[in-house]
């Protein structure tokens, strides 16, 4: 910020240097959830009917695809209409195609304290947060329960409610209406685990940071301008 010259009105313009070096302002920070704030795997989940060995494999299955499956729903399709696809093309697998959806509390491993500890911290300087999660609309209500940090966002965009999932194009400008009244895409920083959400992100305008580590983030975010305190 700079101060206003003394003197009369007047005096001569002079060019402070230090603003024009200085971040521009951030309209607000834009949160992934899985793996960014909430430790996201499938194996545990699958793993409660079937045991660990089964669940692997099933998750690491190529012929049945098991990202691609769940993405759908992420995307908005309904449970009961991918369970019974699935079962029809894969009926040996029906035990471990069921165990996910009834065991889903399992896949959530609790949060990523560093990252909801930045979370906080921009919270409590009132920088205005929103959540764009790829999250199945039948299932996100379980991350609402048991995670209280979800409360510090102004706004939570989740996929399945949509209809739509990163980093399809269409769910960016879901965004850009919901965050009009803090400014446009491109004054918000976007923070998601996925490289191809990121250039997603990026082609729909939003300066986007690829997370891999919570001092990165908090890096990142510092050079960007954010109220953050420097890691020790």
């Amino acid at each position: 910020m700079s101060h206003p010259q003394q003197g009369p009105v007047d005096a001569p313009f002079t060019l402070d240097l230090d603003d024009d070096l200085a971040p521009n302002p951030v309209d607000a920070v834009v949160f992934d959830l899985g793996n960014v704030l909430i430790r996201w795997d499938p194996v545990p989940a699958v793993a409660a009917a079937v045991g660990d060995e089964r669940a692997a494999a099933f998750i690491a299955d190529p012929a049945f695809d098991f990202a691609s499956w769940n993405y759908a729903q992420d995307a908005g399709r309904t449970w009961d209409e991918a369970e019974q696809i699935a079962i029809t093309r894969h009926p040996h697998l029906e035990e471990e195609i069921r165990a996910y959806r009834a065991n889903f509390g399992e896949a959530l491993r609790g949060e990523v304290e560093d990252t909801v500890a930045i979370l906080r911290e921009l919270h409590q300087a009132e920088v205005p947060l929103i959540a764009l999660t790829n999250w199945s609309a039948e299932l996100f209500p379980q991350a609402l329960e048991r995670f209280d940090f979800l409360d510090l966002f102004e706004d939570i965009i989740v996929s399945g409610e949509e209809g739509v999932a990163k980093p399809d194009p269409e769910i960016f400008e879901v965004l850009a209406d919901r965050v009009r009244h803090l400014g446009g895409l491109d004054d918000c920083v976007f923070i998601d685990d996925s490289e191809a959400n990121v250039q997603g992100a990026t082609g729909a305008g939003l300066d986007a940071i690829l997370f891999t580590d919570t001092g990165h983030l908090r890096e990142d975010l510092i050079v960007r301008g954010l109220p953050l305190k420097p890691e020790r």
